[in-house]
């Protein structure tokens, strides 16, 4: 067969040297969970999965949807002869949710988290004559209260906003060649007028670094080259004329080689890209490169039909992309998932403004243990996707709801925000989308009300006085007030619509169902304008994009066909804001 989701996948982080090891793997679920670790590479493997579909999904070829608690895969691979003298990574996208992971019988390591990547050096435990064997097992256990598992429903079947869950390798396995020396993480840190980039540096394998080199250029013409500074982390310094800014209307791209060497002479070279735009809070306004900007995002949920979890093609994510834009949104809220590294990549190819989010339901914030994973799957997230210009806001958590007086919550909340700005002071951080508020450099609230004249009295005194006590807060006497930041109303609407079977008793969304096209469309036109007319409201979130499962209140079906008119839906959405044209 021809090898699924065969791109690269990582566009962001690319070698030449890769091998994509998706395809027909062996797969086992064992009867009875609680392995002994010892045991792996002697599991028996009965049946095939196509990876890296979820064995939920049709495309994996397995469509098996109960609780599976834990799950074993198998396969062989031959490294290339070229790559004699290299040492070799084994990558994993993302593997929902605890994953072991053998190479010829030996362990070569483990990871815990179901939405973020990891990699071992697989050097030590390869042939490069003869075939090799890699074994995984992934753990999942997604009722426990301890791990991050988003939309995945904890009832043996989907309902209301959850759905089909999601377990074992979900994103892209392959293999890299790579040198003694090489380049492990990099960050870009660009000054605000692009005068200069700098390019931070962590170095795996032997971290012994002779030279390195960072190459900005633009459609094959160098524009700035770099000098290295001797620091810990070792750090690029780029001087240039002036790189133009990235924004939606216009999302320049410049390509960047970063190259390695270490002491033995040997090179890594890195392939990436860079966007070069600025995010401010200023007030009670959202600044992208120094202009007032409305955002009117889209919640994007990020399942599919036939792979769930994972797109079943590298278009398919692209698309979703025009779809939003066709409609007159500028992005997204990437809603309780990771999203693949690609999606964010066609996002800054394609100018789409998005949210940076984590699955955090599913995680008992009061537990611990629970907040300890959280705390590091959310750290590794941040890390992966900081150098996406298209990424405007970091949201760490969705709709908790706790009280004042529960301390250890209340501290954990903050210690996040805190986190997240000392990693990346570049962007505003909501600490909790919704409803209960701890930190939050925008100051979002998530408002369902179908009645239109309901729904704008929530706002209308507020437009006028900007007062916290004016403001329509859900769970006000547990948040913290509002103090003059932006304001987002990251979610509304949800109003469902499904004509063609109005009496699926499966079928879920919000309000009273509209009678017609055109009563929901008249609908929408309303609360949109609600929100665009305001003048100290700074952003939108309609729910959602598209239908999922019984959740019929997308703009589209789940096979992603449009309701109504595209058109329709762009003009009311492309109206002037208040707050970008009023001082």
């Amino acid at each position: 067969m021809a090898v699924p989701r065969p791109e690269h996948p990582r566009p962001d982080f690319k070698r030449e040297n890769w091998l994509n090891l998706n395809g027909r793997w062996r797969f086992h679920t064992p009867r009875h969970a609680g392995r002994k670790k010892e045991r792996g590479p002697t599991e028996e493997f009965s049946r095939e999965i196509v990876v890296p579909f979820p064995p939920e999904s049709e495309l994996s070829g397995i469509r098996e949807t109960g609780f599976m608690e834990e799950v074993w895969y198998k396969r062989n691979f031959k490294i290339p002869r070229n790559w004699s003298g290299n040492r070799v990574l084994l990558h994993f996208g993302a593997v929902d949710y605890e994953a072991e992971v053998w190479v010829n019988g030996r362990k070569v390591g483990s990871h815990k988290g179901g939405y973020t990547p990891f990699s071992f050096d697989v050097t030590d435990s390869i042939s490069f004559e003869k075939r090799n064997e890699v074994v995984v097992a992934a753990r999942d256990g997604n009722r426990s209260g301890l791990q991050a598992s988003g939309k995945q429903s904890p009832r043996l079947k989907s309902f209301g906003c959850y759905y089909t869950r999601v377990t074992g390798i979900w994103q892209t396995v392959w293999l890299e060649a790579v040198p003694k020396t090489y380049v492990r993480y990099f960050r870009f840190l660009p000054s605000h007028d692009g005068a200069k980039v700098y390019v931070e540096i962590k170095l795996g394998g032997k971290k012994e670094l002779a030279n390195a080199k960072a190459t900005i250029s633009l459609e094959g013409r160098e524009v700035a080259s770099s000098r290295l500074l001797r620091t810990e982390p070792p750090t690029l310094s780029l001087e240039t004329d002036g790189l133009k800014a990235w924004n939606p209307e216009d999302p320049i791209l410049y390509d960047v080689r970063l190259e390695v060497m270490g002491e033995s002479g040997d090179t890594d070279s890195v392939d990436s890209c860079l966007g070069l735009r600025r995010v401010e809070v200023k007030g009670n306004s959202i600044l992208l490169n120094g202009r007032k900007r409305f955002l009117r995002l889209v919640l994007d949920q990020g399942y599919y039909p036939d792979g769930v979890y994972t797109a079943p093609s590298d278009e398919a994510l692209r698309k979703d992309i025009e779809l939003a834009k066709e409609m007159g949104f500028d992005g997204a809220r990437l809603h309780q998932k990771v999203f693949e590294p690609r999606f964010l990549y066609w996002a800054d190819k394609l100018g789409y403004l998005v949210t940076g989010e984590y699955a955090d339901w599913g995680c008992d914030l009061s537990n611990p243990k629970a907040r300890e994973d959280f705390f590091d799957g959310w750290i590794e997230a941040v890390e992966r996707d900081l150098n996406h210009p298209s990424l405007v806001i970091w949201t760490p958590f969705n709709e908790r709801v706790f009280k004042k007086s529960d301390k250890d919550v209340v501290d954990f909340v903050r210690r996040v925000v805190k986190v997240t700005k000392l990693i990346d002071p570049t962007r505003p951080v909501i600490d909790s989308s919704g409803y209960v508020h701890v930190e939050t450099d925008i100051f979002d609230v998530h408002d369902y009300e179908q009645d239109p004249e309901v729904f704008r009295s929530h706002y209308e005194r507020f437009g006028e006085t900007g007062s916290s006590t004016d403001l329509w807060v859900n769970f006000r006497e547990e948040s913290a007030e509002y103090s003059g930041q932006p304001v987002m109303v990251s979610e509304y609407g949800g109003t469902w619509w499904n004509p063609g079977n109005p009496k699926d008793r499966k079928a879920w969304g919000y309000g009273k169902r509209p009678s017609t096209a055109e009563e929901f469309l008249a609908r929408y036109e309303s609360l949109t304008e609600t929100l665009l007319s305001n003048p100290r409201i700074s952003a939108f979130c309609y729910t959602q994009l598209y239908d999922i499962e019984q959740e019929v209140n997308g703009l589209s079906s789940y096979e992603r066909r449009a309701k109504f008119d595209v058109e329709t839906i762009r003009k009311i959405n492309a109206q002037a804001a208040a707050i970008e044209v009023r001082p």
